[in-house]
């Protein structure tokens, strides 16, 4: 399986995450699987009018296309032309290139939210007009029509993530190479749910102090960062704290709140992201799948029941009480 991967407008992120991939590295765990970049901007030596010949090549279809990737959002602006982001020495925008190479490959995948739904680039009045390759935002529809439909008859394929985990990327594109990506293993969103079928919630190191509420006040601290630090990872999905990033780490371990980055409009919470929202007192952001007075009447038992333990370290940033130790038999 071959792939072609565009880079448009982001920060070449999800690249960087992707080669942070070890035991095996990205490009050894993709030739086991017998995947091949046609090109990538950063990892391929070919660079200008070989790569105008290729991708004339795959227009004209006299080079087949397996697999189009597109990282980063796609720039319509001014006026819905696109010329604020060129592919350098084309003459022609990327988002003219996109809608031409998209029918072409077998399947399209975009990495990252911004490519899934704009992202970051769509935000602060999104100037430049930047879309998802299939959504802008929530809404059906960016960059590609809502109909659209690559080779293989699926809809675009939204690996979001802000950056994407380097595991969601190669699994997806082993998965495809093996032909076992069907549209029930994709969510609502088009993500696939290898990932988006768990909640970042899900192996949390802090579930110990969430299930008592016993509440970091400062970022860092070791306490459950719901109630006042803006965390979501009740209901973002993502299994970030089941593989962990780089085997040992996670935004919530490094004691910073999930902020949903895979989610679409994530980046306009309407509020700063390490701040809990609340209506009278209570958390707007609640677990979705959780009615709000059986939780509020659950926290309430829950503070009446913390230990000691539990209480004092989490506005700690280190134990300050390691677990009571049972006495000795004599």
């Amino acid at each position: 399986m071959n792939v072609l991967w565009l880079q448009s407008a982001g920060c070449g992120g999800c690249t960087m995450s992707l080669l942070c991939a070890e035991d095996p590295n990205v490009f050894d765990l993709l030739a086991d699987g017998g995947i091949e970049f046609l090109w990538h901007p950063s990892f391929s030596e070919a660079t200008g009018a070989e790569v105008r010949r290729l991708l004339e090549a795959i227009e004209r279809g006299e080079q087949a296309l397996d697999v189009l990737a597109v990282e980063g959002s796609i720039a319509t602006g001014p006026k819905g032309t696109g010329r604020y982001h060129m592919l350098s020495g084309t003459g022609r925008s990327m988002l003219d290139w996109v809608r031409s190479l998209a029918p072409m490959a077998r399947d399209v995948v975009a990495v990252g939210t911004c490519a899934a739904y704009g992202g970051m680039t769509s935000a602060g009045g999104n100037p430049t007009g930047a879309v998802g390759l299939q959504y802008e935002g929530q809404l059906a529809g960016g960059a590609l029509d809502p109909s659209f439909r690559a080779r293989s008859g699926r809809a675009v394929i939204n690996i979001a993530g802000c950056p994407t985990h380097p595991g969601w990327v190669s699994e997806t594109l082993l998965l495809l190479a093996e032909g076992r990506l069907g549209e029930a293993d994709l969510d609502d969103y088009g993500r696939p749910r290898l990932y988006a079928d768990h909640l970042v919630h899900h192996a949390c190191t802090k579930n110990e102090f969430y299930e008592y509420k016993a509440s970091a006040r400062e970022l860092s601290q070791l306490g459950c960062m719901m109630e006042h630090l803006g965390c979501v990872g009740t209901q973002a999905v993502g299994d970030c704290n089941i593989r962990a990033w780089n085997g040992e780490g996670s935004c919530t371990r490094a004691g910073y709140p999930c902020i949903a980055c895979t989610s679409p409009e994530f980046e306009e919470p309407r509020h700063p992201f390490t701040e809990t929202p609340t209506i009278a007192g209570i958390p707007v952001g609640l677990p979705s799948d959780m009615p709000k007075a059986w939780f509020m009447a659950l926290a309430s038992l829950s503070k009446a029941a913390t230990p000691k333990r539990i209480g004092v370290n989490a506005v700690s940033d280190r134990i300050r009480v390691p677990p009571g130790q049972k006495a000795p038999r004599s």
